[in-house]
């Protein structure tokens, strides 16, 4: 094991810094081996915090150069040179602290901190980065005003751009260009931003709705000028949908954004200078599929949203990264929403959180929205954080109302603008607007792990009366044995035979107001309660937990015939789409049964008919129509099966002879509806475009499942395709459903016609990694070997090993191990050259508690990984909290 343990930080233990910093002046000196860095720190003691005159600036992987105190040379018995930190002494109530570091961005592998990709010099500083390029109290508390001068090699980089506005460029000698940046609004180190490179750029601009004109750009490299067109447009959609929905206004007159391909994250919302992964911002027929059209839209949206809440608002600490993080994410599900269908986009995100969120509440690195503790920060930028965060907000939506909401996030930002603040302060804004007490609710933030509600009902026929009673758990979670009862906001309706029944709750009087009631939110906020309807002609269905309206597990033993009920009479799309995926678990369910018992498969004929009256619904959307199609994901099905109980092998067996059985007997109206969808027109991300193509993809799944004329189909497909989305669809089903010799010669075309595109190749990369067959460890190990793989590159890694990883489960838990020796091998190389990746790549790994039969091999691996010299921070949590 290593020798020292990284130390636990708690959110018990914050104390405000002893010093503030009102204003930060920073030259760089850019060169091609090495960075000269000064800052200016304008510092004044923070009376609030005592009268402390000691003050540690953070800083990692620097050499101090020189260190001034009010324009004199400071004395080394004044300061105190660490391995992370620079310690002051005996400081005055104000002053000028100004520091020279040397940095070498070209060695920065970490892509923390300013560093190269490729030709350019670009940052990335949150959450902890801005430590790697200066001593700084690298806090979100610590707000500033930032000044930015840049010396670089004109020819090299004539594009410099930092925070702000620009207010001056001039030429200096030697070859060098300088420029001025300011930034007039305080912000903390982790929103900083600088790029340095030869890019191009494409402008547009944006008239706010008082009138003021912002110059907006999109920076890339020359050769992606023509990929920047979505983007801008999704840009201005965002801003627009901002100050009608939330009423923010944009508060500079620039708004720039950077494309980089070497980047940590999807994109980062460093005030008026986002920079970008190239996969978020770029578009283009031929190497963005439909969902990465539609990504961009998102992650552009959200990006922007941060504007005000994350920037004019920020955090107080890391353990309030949802603050930020949820509420975006909320802000930008609901802009996508309007931007397309409400119930396709919910549908996905519910996708998203059943099948790897609820995964990461089940295992070793469970944690609160807002967390009580962390090794390393950047292991928190999770799921939870993000997604589970956007649900309690989304939670707060549906119990104040959506004017009592605006009105709560209205009194926010006014309150808190220019603060860093904590949950509270924002659940506090939404209580004091709505006259709502939220005091319970509050458990959604400090208590970990997927709360279960199970329902049962009863049908008293004399009285037409029904009873539902609903009782929630939360199981234990690390750290938290027993929880509190949640508020848990529980969106229903009554299905009778000829619709949704009218809705009237024992001992309530009837709303004078609603002629038509059949849709009620029942409150659940403690650990059993009973519902009683009353006036009902007939025994109904139960429509639960409508918009999935909270993030928990539900249990109602309802039938195959309930749910085929549901499925076609509900007034809910998600309660649609949620029947269909609990009736195919059944079924699958049920065909893993058969074949562990050695007997053929029988997939029940109800589930069968109920597939072929959807094909043959045309009131359908074709989007909605692909989703509720579409089978349970094997990872969402292993996860399902409980601890100790997935069998891997079995649920692909199952799955697939349930896709080959549907496509078999909906064959005829599979390919009626492949052959209707065909788009004539020249490609668009339009809805319907993306729609017909989802579906489509969806039909031809199951035809190559059933046979080999979906297979004809599919590479008939590949070859007439005039985008990247279909030619994807089509290689992935033969990839998945054929032979070498099906698929050898397409993956071989799409790689001669499309390998100069990097975005196009990534996706070649997630293709082959995906595959089921028996090669493929050995392919993603000599795809590890391509000229086009860097390991260095986390689009790469992700594309490739993560994919792997992830979502390839019947090769990665192969019995004899490989495919966890694979992963543990790249994790060990990746900790030394990006630790953050590293321990991201780990998630399949700690899932060693749920695999039949696989637990001893996968625990062995982050043995090994936990008994290496060196492990970094990052992968040293992960791995010491999934061995406990």
């Amino acid at each position: 094991m290593r020798d020292a343990n990284p130390g636990t930080i708690y959110l018990k233990d914050y104390q405000a810094p002893n010093y503030l910093i009102n204003r930060t002046e920073l030259h760089f000196v850019l060169g091609e081996e090495e960075t000269l860095v000064t800052s200016r720190l304008h510092l004044l003691r923070n009376t609030e915090n005592g009268d402390s005159s000691e003050l540690i600036l953070d800083g990692q992987d620097l050499e101090l150069v020189e260190i001034y105190l009010d324009g004199d040379v400071l004395d080394p018995s004044c300061y105190e040179v660490g391995e992370a930190t620079l310690v002051l002494r005996d400081l005055p109530e104000q002053c000028l602290l100004s520091c020279v570091t040397r940095i070498r961005p070209q060695l920065n592998t970490s892509l923390e901190g300013l560093y190269r990709s490729q030709t350019m010099f670009c940052t990335q500083c949150e959450a902890e980065g801005f430590r790697k390029i200066t001593y700084y109290l690298d806090r979100p508390d610590v707000m500033s005003v930032f000044t930015v001068t840049i010396d670089a090699d004109a020819d090299r980089y004539p594009v410099l751009l930092s925070n702000g506005n620009l207010e001056e460029t001039s030429p200096l000698a030697n070859g060098l260009t300088r420029v001025l940046w300011h930034d007039p609004f305080p912000k903390p180190s982790y929103l900083f931003a600088l790029v340095a490179g030869d890019l191009e750029h494409i402008e547009d601009s944006f008239t706010t709705c008082s009138g003021r004109e912002v110059a907006l750009r999109i920076y890339v490299e020359e050769k992606d000028i023509d990929k920047c067109d979505h983007a801008m447009d999704s840009l201005k959609r965002s801003m627009r949908w901002d100050e009608e929905v939330f009423g923010r206004e944009y508060d500079l007159d620039i708004f720039n954004v950077v494309a980089v391909d070497d980047f940590n994250m999807g994109a980062m919302e460093n005030k008026s200078l986002n920079i970008f992964n190239t996969s978020c911002v770029l578009c283009d027929p031929n190497t963005t599929t439909d969902v990465g059209y539609q990504r961009v839209e998102a992650i552009v949206a959200h990006e922007y949203f941060h504007n005000w809440s994350g920037n004019r608002v920020t955090c107080r600490d890391w353990f309030q990264l949802s603050l930020k993080e949820g509420f975006t994410v909320f802000r930008d599900a609901e802009f996508s929403s309007d931007m397309g269908s409400r119930t396709v986009k919910r549908v996905e995100d519910v996708t998203l959180l059943r099948s790897a969120q609820f995964a990461e509440d089940a295992g070793p690195m469970a944690h609160p929205v807002r967390p009580e503790s962390y090794i390393e920060i950047n292991n928190f930028y999770t799921l939870t954080v993000y997604e589970k965060g956007a649900e309690v907000v989304r939670m707060i939506h549906t119990l104040l109302g959506p004017q009592a909401f605006r009105a709560g996030s209205d009194l926010y930002f006014a309150r808190h603008d220019g603060q860093a603040v904590t949950c509270e302060d924002f659940v506090l804004a939404m209580e004091e607007a709505s006259g709502v007490d939220l005091g319970q609710f509050r458990n959604w933030y400090s208590q970990a792990g997927t709360p279960r509600l199970t329902v049962t009902d009863a049908w008293n026929e004399e009285a037409g009366s029904y009873a539902l009673t609903i009782s929630q758990s939360c199981p234990a979670t690390p750290g938290q044995d027993d929880k509190k009862p949640f508020v848990i906001p529980v969106a229903m309706g009554l299905l009778g035979d000829a619709g949704n029944l009218r809705l009237q709750l024992q001992g309530e009087a009837p709303d004078p107001d609603t002629e038509d009631n059949t849709h009620m939110v029942l409150m659940v906020d403690k650990p059993e309660q009973t519902f009683v309807f009353e006036g009902l002609p007939e025994k109904p269905v139960p429509s639960l937990l409508r918009g999935f309206s909270a993030p928990v597990r539900l249990e109602f033993d309802y039938s195959r015939n309930d749910l085929c009920r549901l499925m076609s009479g509900d007034d809910d799309g998600f309660v649609r789409w949620d029947s269909a995926q609990s009736l195919a678990v059944s079924v699958i369910t049920e065909v893993q049964a058969q074949l562990l018992a050695g007997d053929e498969a029988q997939v029940d004929p109800l589930f069968l008919e109920a597939c072929g009256a959807l094909l043959q619904d045309d009131a359908l959307d074709p989007a909605m129509l692909a989703e509720m199609l579409s089978l349970p994901s094997e990872n969402y099905l292993a996860e399902l099966a409980g601890e100790g109980a997935a069998d891997v092998q079995g649920i692909y067996r199952a799955r697939t002879a349930v896709l080959a059985a549907v496509g078999s007997h909906c064959r005829e109206a599979l390919e009626q509806r492949y052959a209707q969808l065909a788009v004539e027109a020249n490609y668009a991300a339009t809805g319907e475009q993306i729609a017909a193509r989802s579906l489509r993809a969806v039909c031809l799944n199951y035809l190559a499942a059933a046979g080999a004329s979906g297979l004809a189909l599919a590479n008939a497909q590949f070859a007439a395709a005039d985008n990247i989305t279909e030619r994807l669809a089509a290689l992935r089903v033969l990839s998945q459903f054929g032979s070498r010799s099906d698929w050898e010669a397409p993956m071989a075309k799409f790689y001669e016609d499309w390998g100069h595109e990097t975005l196009a190749v990534n996706q070649w990369l997630a293709v082959q990694a995906s595959m089921p067959d028996d090669g493929a460890i050995a392919r993603v190990r000599h795809l590890m070997e391509h000229p086009d793989f860097d390991l260095r590159n986390p689009n790469k890694v992700r594309s490739l090993v993560g994919t792997f990883a992830g979502q390839n489960p019947l090769n990665f838990h192969r019995e004899d191990g490989s495919g966890y020796r694979l992963l543990r091998q790249v994790v060990a190389e990746l900790n030394s050259i990006n630790p953050q990746i590293a321990s991201r790549l780990l998630a399949p790994l700690t899932k060693w508690r749920y695999y039949q039969g696989r637990a001893e091999q996968m625990r062995s691996e982050l043995e090994l990984l936990a008994s290496m010299d060196g492990l970094s921070p990052d992968v040293f949590e992960v791995v010491s909290k999934s061995l406990k």
